[in-house]
């Protein structure tokens, strides 16, 4: 674990270079920032960044920073012009923290001499006057070898690299994917079905340990595509339609595979669905594809009442996914899916 303790930050002076020292903390590998004076400002700043855009980066102002670097049960450095060049003692300082965690101490104008005596290395990225965000993102550089910059992060908003132009995908969250199905001109008889197929979505992901933002968004845009047809390609239309929005793959995959218990291709090609895969993979996929298969209308009905009505229709195959569908998902959640609803009923 890698904590960064800001010192000699001024609120109403420094909160830009201050917020940009915890950015670069977070992006470039650290895990928490500490700051000297107490700044909920500042905190609330990263607090968004790290909701938007992933991660479990923390941030807490207000600390007693000679306190928390003195007592570090760890490797200690201090980032100064005046210290060892940095080239010079990385290695020792890889060596010194396996199996430790690290403090790195970022000051402003002025750094009190006790910063160096408690320091176990002070470092330095160049003997000449600069930035302290540069000096931080350096050295985290150079600690990690660059493979901090192959960190993946899965937040609300995901930044797709791009050779020119830019695009950013997002998770949206409630409030949003609500927005989004009335501007699409969902009706009351879809907002009433996926609002149902929410309710019990939560309530799988949560005994099942899922990640519940996809959840969210997944179970209330999956009918989205009805706003366009109620045949078998409303969620081709519906992925369609929220990749043309910028939604997030991982939100358009559940949206495209939640029709039964999956498609598969020969099936796809004969109800003439474009080439795509129509089988949910992920725990999160599964789950909606599930939670919408208990889901009449408004009404949660059980796993009996949902392979009579495929039965009906005489489509046994799809069925006996279904029915395999509900014991896998049974598993995952460590309780009977049927008594998962009976609980939302009652």
């Amino acid at each position: 674990m890698i904590t960064v303790i800001r010192i000699g930050h001024r609120p109403f002076r420094d909160k830009r270079i201050t917020t940009h020292v915890a950015l670069v903390s977070r992006a470039f590998g650290a895990d928490s920032i500490l700051v000297d004076e107490k700044d909920e400002t500042l905190e609330n700043t990263v607090n968004r960044v790290t909701e938007n855009f992933g991660g479990n980066f923390s941030i807490k102002s207000g600390v007693n920073w000679k306190k928390e670097f003195r007592d570090f049960k760890g490797v200690r450095v201090n980032l100064s012009m005046y210290g060892v060049n940095v080239d010079d003692r990385i290695e020792n300082i890889r060596m010194a923290t396996e199996g430790k965690d690290m403090i790195i101490l970022v000051g402003a104008e002025k750094v009190p001499i006790d910063a160096y005596n408690i320091a176990d290395f002070n470092i330095a990225i160049s003997n000449q006057p600069h930035s302290e965000v540069s000096a931080l993102a350096m050295f985290l550089d150079r600690f990690y070898k660059g493979k901090e910059l192959e960190k993946k992060y899965e937040g609300k908003m995901n930044v797709i690299p791009m050779d020119h132009g830019k695009l950013v995908k997002f998770i949206p969250d409630e409030q949003q994917s609500m927005k989004i199905l009335y501007e699409s001109g969902a009706d009351e008889r879809i907002i009433s079905h996926v609002t149902t197929v929410y309710n019990l979505s939560m309530a799988m992901g949560r005994y099942a340990n899922a990640d519940m933002k996809l959840i969210a968004a997944g179970s209330l845009l999956h009918d989205i595509g009805r706003t366009k047809t109620n045949g078998i390609s409303h969620a081709v239309a519906g992925a369609d339609l929220l990749r043309e929005k910028n939604i997030d793959e991982l939100i358009v995959r559940i949206v495209e595979r939640h029709t039964g218990a999956g498609i598969l291709p020969e099936e796809a090609k004969k109800l003439g669905l474009p080439d795509r895969n129509y089988i949910p993979e992920t725990l999160e996929e599964k789950i909606v594809a599930q939670a919408d298969n208990l889901v009449s209308g408004k009404n949660i009905v059980t796993l009996a009442e949902t392979l009579e009505r495929y039965k009906l229709q005489g489509l046994e195959e799809p069925a006996k996914r279904i029915k395999k569908l509900q014991e896998e998902l049974s598993k995952a959640c460590g309780k009977e899916l049927d008594e998962i609803a009976m609980e939302l009923n009652n």
